[in-house]
């Protein structure tokens, strides 16, 4: 499929490039760039005013030259692959394999925008995770498919207590449906944003020495990645 193909840059400011006589630039879309050495960059629409683009490159504006690179705009939404192949996996913040392993072959490209949700049809959460901390399956209890956020300061043991969510956690067995409850109907998504290498590390190690990598779909995006 062919898309339209510009070379009307007319500056760049930091992360951000910026484009006129652009035909029907649409909000969120995506942008393929091309340096004139070759090279291939990606980058979203964040701004838009009549002809004119403002496009923020995900993997930094170094080496753009204005006359010479070429945005082509897709007409498409940033959508990540999905798989359950991704499960033991380690992922940057573009969803780009980092464990030296092969590519993910996606079963489907999914919005990261995801779609709101009209809380009439929700489905009632009844599955509760278990995480083996007292104070969060009594008095702060997790149901399944719930995003987990855990506020703490400086100087406490947060990224431990994540680790040991991660490595706990499991559905609860109901005597009424005991299938559920195994290892292979229950998985966690992981992803650390902004985090610094030794963070980093603590975790994919924590993760493969316990073995509860298997089950864990991991994405980290360090403090100095571009994305």
């Amino acid at each position: 499929m062919h898309f339209l193909a510009y070379k009307t840059v007319t500056g760049v400011n930091g992360p951000l490039v910026i484009l006129g006589d652009v035909k029907f630039p649409q909000y969120a879309e995506i942008v393929q760039l091309t340096l004139p050495d070759g090279t291939k960059r990606s980058g979203q629409v964040l701004e838009i005013t009549r002809n004119k683009a403002v496009v923020q490159v995900f993997e930094g504006t170094a080496g753009i030259d204005a006359k010479n690179t070429s945005c082509e705009f897709t007409g498409d939404i940033l959508r990540t692959p999905v798989s359950e192949d991704m499960l033991g996996r380690i992922f940057n913040g573009s969803g780009k394999p980092i464990d030296k392993g092969p590519p993910v072959l996606a079963e489907d490209f999914l919005d990261i925008n995801g779609q709101p949700i009209n809380p009439r049809s929700r489905i009632y959460p009844e599955e509760m995770i278990q995480t083996g901390i007292s104070a969060i399956d009594v008095m702060n209890s997790i149901a399944r498919g719930q995003k987990i956020p855990i506020f703490s300061a400086a100087g406490l043991p947060h990224n431990e207590i994540a680790a040991q969510i991660v490595r706990q956690g499991g559905l609860v067995k109901l005597p009424d449906r005991p299938h559920d409850a195994k290892e292979e109907n229950f998985a966690i998504v992981f992803a650390a944003m902004g985090v610094n290498m030794e963070t980093a590390r603590f975790f994919k190690q924590d993760f493969e020495e316990n073995g509860s990598m298997e089950s864990v779909c991991l994405f980290l995006n360090l403090a100095n990645d571009p994305t």
